[in-house]
Order: C-alpha cells, then sequence, then structure tokens
C-alpha cells in the first residue's frame, strides 16, 4: 500500500492539514484561517490558543476523511510560522500572553539603539543576521520584567518558551517535547548556524534566560509520537519546519542557484546556496542566510529577502478598507486594464526591510487624479507586491553572486496570472507557477519526513511539477525605467518616514 504523511502547515493567515503522498499529492485537506491583532502601530500579536485550536480541528478533520485502504500514514510533519513567540505555563497549559508574531516591530528603537553598533558585525557572522527590528527573546526578556504572570510562572519553574513548532509539539506530542528545529531557532536570531547552538552572550544581553530556550533538533530527524488521543494511535512526528523553507522543499528548490517566492501574509523569495555560506557580510541589512533545511546533522544555506506585508496588504484593503471583495476578485480587476494609470502603490504597512531597513515606513498609495478607477487601484497594488520581490531577488542576487535562471513559485496568490505575469516581467527572469503552489509547505514538511524513509525521494531528487511558465514580456529599457520610478517613490516614502518618527 503507497505511504503518505500526515502534514500540518500552520501559516500567520491560517492553518491546514492533509495527507500527502510520496508524489507530493495531497489528499483530505482542511483549512481554519486565522486573524491578526495590531493593538497600536508596531504591534502584531495572534491569540495561541485559537493557532493550536485551529491546527487540532484541521488535523482531526483531515484524518477523519483518510481512507486506511488508500493510503498508509507512517508519519506527522510540522511546519509553522517562523519568529511568532508564546509563553506559557507547562503545568495548566494556558498561554501567558497573546503570542507576538513575526511582524511586530515594537522592539526596533530598542534594538537599533541598544545593541546594533556592538552586535551587528558579530550576529552577522555567526547568526547569519544583525539585530534586526524584532527578537523573540528580546520580547520575553521584556515578559519577565513587565508580567506579573510571566515572572511568577518562571519563579515557579513552570514557564514555557517557544516559537509555533514548540507550541504545537509540546501541546500535540505524548512526550511533550519542548524543542525547536533548525529553521525556526534560525528566524529567532541567536543561533549559531555553523555550530549549531544557541549564541548565549546575545541571549543574556538581551535579558534572556538560555535555559529557557528549546532544545535543538534537526528540520527532518524524529521529534516525538503524535497523541494518539488525536487520531487514534500513535504516529511518529518526523519532521518540524519553518514554513518558508517547506516551501522551498515543496517548490522543488534544494540545490544550489534555485529561487523560489512564496506569496503569502508577506512575500518571501528564498536563493539555494547549498552547503557553501553565503558572502553575507557585506549583505543589504534585510537580506539574512538562513538554514534552507537541516538532516542528518548537517545544515544547507539559503538567503532570504522579505517584504513583510504585501498578501496582508491586499487583505487589508478588502477586509479593512472594504474597497474590494476579496484579494482575487482585486487581481481579476487589475487585469482588466493595461497599466496602473501612473498610480504607485508600497505594501510597507508594518515597515520595510528592502530595499533598506526602515522600521518606521509606511505604505503609500500615489500618484491618484481624477482619471483614477478601481482597476487602476487594483493594478497599483499589484505590481506594488511584484515590484518587492523583484527588489528581494535583486537583494540577493547581489549578495550571493548567482543569478538563477528561473523562479518557482508559491503561496495564495500564485493564482494569479497577473502578478505572475508582472514578476516575470519586472525581474527579467521566467517565473514558474508550480502544481499545488498553495499546498507547497505541506508538501516539503512531508518530503522532510519522508526522505528518512523508504520508497520516498530524496531531497535532491524531487519531480520538477511546473504547470505554466511566465517569461518576460517587457524590454530591458522598459524595466529599467519602471525600477527607476519605483525606487524614486521608495526613496521619498522613507525620507518621510524618518522625518516623522
Amino acid at each position: 500500500m503507497p505511504e503518505a504523511i500526515l502534514s500540518i502547515d500552520e501559516g500567520t493567515s491560517g492553518t491546514r492539514a492533509a495527507i500527502v503522498d510520496a508524489d507530493g499529492r495531497t489528499h483530505n485537506e482542511h483549512y481554519q484561517r486565522l486573524t491578526t491583532d495590531s493593538p497600536a502601530p508596531g504591534l502584531v500579536e495572534q491569540d495561541a490558543a485559537r493557532i493550536l485550536s485551529a491546527t487540532r480541528d484541521v488535523l482531526t478533520a483531515t484524518w477523519s476523511e483518510h481512507d486506511p485502504t488508500r493510503h498508509q500514514v507512517v508519519g506527522v510533519a510540522v511546519s509553522t510560522q517562523r519568529a511568532t513567540a508564546v509563553l506559557w505555563d507547562t503545568v495548566t497549559g494556558e498561554p501567558l500572553t497573546p503570542a507576538v508574531v513575526w511582524q511586530d516591530t515594537r522592539y526596533a528603537t530598542e534594538l537599533a539603539e541598544a545593541y546594533a553598533d556592538s552586535w551587528d558585525e558579530r550576529l552577522r557572522a555567526r547568526t547569519g543576521r544583525p539585530t534586526g527590528v524584532r527578537s523573540p527573546y528580546l520580547w520575553a526578556a521584556h515578559q519577565l520584567q513587565e508580567n506579573p504572570r510571566v515572572c511568577q510562572a518562571y519563579a515557579d519553574g513552570r514557564l514555557g518558551f517557544g516559537t509555533i513548532d514548540t507550541w504545537l509539539i509540546w501541546n500535540l506530542s505524548a512526550e511533550r517535547a519542548l524543542v525547536t528545529s533548525a529553521t525556526n531557532a534560525t528566524a529567532g536570531g541567536a543561533l549559531d548556524l555553523r555550530e549549531f547552538c544557541y549564541l548565549e552572550d546575545w541571549l543574556t544581553t538581551l535579558g534572556f534566560p538560555p535555559e529557557l530556550a528549546p532544545r535543538l533538533i534537526d528540520d527532518a530527524a524524529p521529534v516525538g509520537t503524535l497523541d494518539a488521543e488525536l487520531v487514534g494511535r500513535p504516529l511518529p512526528i518526523l519532521a518540524a519546519v519553518g514554513d518558508q523553507h517547506a516551501a522551498l522543499v515543496g517548490l522543488g528548490c534544494t540545490h544550489s542557484g534555485d529561487a523560489m517566492v512564496v506569496h503569502g501574509t508577506g512575500s518571501f523569495v528564498d536563493l539555494c546556496t547549498g552547503d557553501d555560506w553565503p558572502a553575507a557580510e557585506s549583505a543589504p541589512d534585510g537580506t539574512l542566510v538562513l538554514t534552507g533545511w537541516r538532516a542528518a546533522g548537517r545544515s544547507s544555506y539559503t538567503l532570504e529577502t522579505f517584504a513583510a506585508a504585501t498578501g496582508s496588504a491586499l487583505s487589508w484593503a478588502c477586509d479593512r478598507l472594504g474597497w474590494f471583495d476579496s484579494p482575487e476578485q482585486m487581481t481579476e480587476i487589475a487585469a482588466s486594464v493595461a497599466d496602473s494609470g501612473g498610480v504607485t502603490f508600497l505594501p510597507s504597512i508594518t515597515g520595510m526591510r528592502s530595499p533598506v531597513m526602515a522600521p518606521h515606513a509606511r505604505g503609500a498609495l500615489r500618484g491618484l487624479s481624477t482619471a483614477t478607477t478601481a482597476a487602476h487601484v487594483a493594478r497599483a497594488m499589484v505590481e506594488g507586491v511584484a515590484h518587492f520581490v523583484t527588489q528581494a531577488n535583486e537583494d540577493n542576487v547581489s549578495t550571493a553572486a548567482v543569478r538563477p535562471t528561473r523562479i518557482n513559485v508559491g503561496g495564495g496568490l500564485a493564482a494569479s496570472d497577473l502578478l505572475l505575469q508582472v514578476q516575470a516581467d519586472l525581474m527579467g527572469i521566467p517565473v514558474h507557477r508550480v502544481r499545488g503552489a498553495a499546498s507547497a509547505s505541506l508538501r516539503g514538511a512531508a518530503y522532510l519526513a519522508g526522505s528518512q524513509l523508504p520508497g520516498w525521494p530524496a531531497l535532491g531528487d524531487l519531480p520538477d511539477n511546473t504547470l505554466r511558465v511566465f517569461e518576460p514580456s517587457i524590454s530591458t529599457a522598459a524595466r529599467q525605467r519602471a525600477r527607476s520610478a519605483w525606487r524614486a517613490v521608495v526613496d521619498q516614502e522613507v525620507q518621510l518616514g524618518r522625518e516623522e518618527s
């Protein structure tokens, strides 16, 4: 009987589960939407209990539809949003605060003013990133100082800390395993990538007790056993991985020079560099060296540059402003006009990381006139996303000195023909829509789990699942004009943000 993996993909916007077979096909997929809360500018939070309940719900719904005569489910894989952190009581299991989301920039000024000058160079060389604009460890340190419930739990020896992979695995595993995987630890900014250990002097500098840090594990490795109460029998948890890294594998990017874009809440652009450490000491601040995945005690590296609020900016325009019914309708309306009519949109509603690190920058819609239509605004918003991922790819390429020959694309917005065509035009590189693009993280997590089993493809031998190729359709001169005009708007908005802050 064919084998399959019960795969979970918990993201910022929602959580899903499916049965994934060795060919990468998904079955019995279920999804629940999640929301974020922004009680003040720069603050982004989620309900950790809701994340857990939604994950349990989709997991059990998928399992209830599983046909045991069709597939033999041999394990579980877990993909999660990265750098979103939780503090909880390990006796009651109750979250003690809202989860702080990876988009949160409340401590950006403190990180820049108190730590950047003395730590950036050391962190770049060890963790692959500068101090940046957020740190789950600094957030936890503040909670230990300011939140009486957190302080008391720590004093009583019952405080749990971790990112969403830690939170879910602790709750879903029979062993109550308190662990975090290589890719999730990488995103927290305190993992020595080459030595695969915590940078403890950085943690103590931030005021975070190192003993609270979860145990480090490979992404592809046995983690524990899924609680038998959830699916009726114990299943080994064989992989835990950050969602973008799972998508990287799920989109077939496992060789040096492979590149992907995943359009989700944000848009993430990753370039594989294999076993080689990229020359990142001179990289833009927003370009990070990451553990792409870790298996059998060996790390493969990637460069990543991302825009934190692309998909969420389109959802914001629909849900908060009511301009369009949905992002899908927006892209359909956008395709009805040939250009944006001179309108430019910057989806930097939670700050900007590329082409410059500007956490105080905000979103902008410019160039409006009496001739502007809703279709022009929709087109500008789609083009704004494409410009940001183009800039991210340029930053990766300039750092690694490797130019990809194609870009594999996944995530929900990968369903938009217009977005992928504009992306190909601005990048000057063919863009490949991959079959099952919206389920790339589910598939990638399952591949990592399956790579430890006979009968599953090795990570270097994954199939090419290209569904459609979008070729560049504009001239080099037109591309350069469009990019120059966009950069000019970015420069103006960044300067305005500095003046207002």
